[in-house]
């Protein structure tokens, strides 16, 4: 067998196993990920609990987001915000709890502004998914999506800031769906928040990608060796003849 038959031989064999491990570290990593996403879900489903008891004096929050809670107080009146959402409008509302600060709340989604209903009035008790705020939306062409002024593109925190003076909760709730039912609207959909899956997985993913590169590393240092061993034989036997025709 010629050297060069050799090395290609190593390099094809190599890769082969290679490849075999990169979709090993791949499936190791959507196991990461599935881990990640079924945390968040189970996260989502667990009992309500009481947001006011995870309210900081400083104004920050305890670990609830991604989490549903309960939460007392009223809604500001004539203070309500619309997103453009497929199907028609987020109605995002102020709610001013127990201290005093603002919580904004997806009451839900009306199919046009004639059919959002006012909120109800006085005291009441709510439950929803607790979420940090959402960021920029972009189009197709990495464009930020422009709104009718007085709508938001988004529930971003700093842009509704800009809206309504008091103090805001570091974040927002959407209504279940029975207390949007309530309020004559439709349950606005959430995105949960990325999970993290097991570092054992990835670490498991990332064992395999680093065993990939140094396997065809060795492979092409093999073959690059057995190319230099030809060459230095074939050099040392043309000086031998050379020799001999001297």
């Amino acid at each position: 067998m010629s050297t060069r038959l050799k090395q290609i031989l190593i390099i094809v064999g190599a890769a082969i196993v290679a490849l075999g491990m990169i979709f090993l570290g791949l499936w190791q990593m959507q196991v990461f990920v599935d881990k990640g996403n079924k945390t968040v879900q189970d996260r989502a489903a667990q009992a309500p609990v009481p947001l006011e008891d995870h309210l900081g004096s400083a104004g920050a929050v305890g670990d609830i987001y991604g989490k549903k809670v309960t939460f007392s107080g009223e809604y500001v009146p004539d203070q309500q915000v619309l997103i453009p959402a497929e199907g028609g409008y987020r109605v995002l509302a102020a709610f001013e709890v127990s201290d005093g600060r603002i919580l904004p709340v997806v009451r839900g989604v009306a199919a046009d502004e004639a059919s959002i209903t006012p909120p109800p009035s006085g005291q009441v008790t709510e439950t929803g998914l607790f979420l940090p705020g959402e960021g920029d939306v972009k189009d197709e062409r990495n464009i930020l999506v422009d709104v009718p002024d007085g709508q938001l593109a988004s529930v971003r925190m700093p842009s509704l800031a800009q809206l309504w003076p008091q103090q805001l909760v570091p974040g927002f709730v959407t209504l279940d769906a029975p207390d949007a039912a309530a309020q004559g609207l439709t349950q606005a959909p959430v995105s949960l928040p990325t999970g993290e899956g097991s570092a054992q997985n990835s670490g498991y993913a990332l064992q395999w990608w680093v065993f990939a590169a140094f396997g065809m590393g060795m492979a092409i240092k093999i073959a690059h060796a057995l190319g230099v061993k030809e060459r230095k034989a074939a050099e040392a036997a043309l000086k031998e003849t050379r020799k001999d025709h001297a």
